[in-house]
């Protein structure tokens, strides 16, 4: 069974149930560069691709699992209040600072 190479883009699941996507390709160096749902950037060397085992899957629904933001940086602390940086991100950024 022939293995089609990656391209940017492209979701994974691993055998243990780990999603990553493809998110960059090197011919130079002959790697793939994934990124995992929470995050974490791997390099994959091209030739061991195949041995991954990995099948291809469509994007997950929630892809809040990359994004390094807890429930409160979307809202305020009175339940349907927005942040008080929502509608001027830099005010947003000052408070962060």
């Amino acid at each position: 069974m022939a293995v089609a190479l990656p391209s940017i883009g492209q979701w994974f699941r691993r055998p243990n149930g780990t999603l990553l996507e493809v998110v960059a390709i090197d011919e130079e160096d002959s790697t793939v560069e994934v990124q995992f749902f929470d995050g974490t950037i791997d390099e994959i060397e091209i030739e061991a691709w195949p041995d991954q085992m990995l099948i291809e899957v469509a994007a997950p629904e929630d892809w809040s699992g990359s994004v390094d933001m807890d429930p409160e940086d979307y809202f305020g602390k009175a339940p349907g209040e927005a942040h008080s940086g929502f509608h001027d991100p830099l005010a947003f950024l000052e408070e962060k600072l």
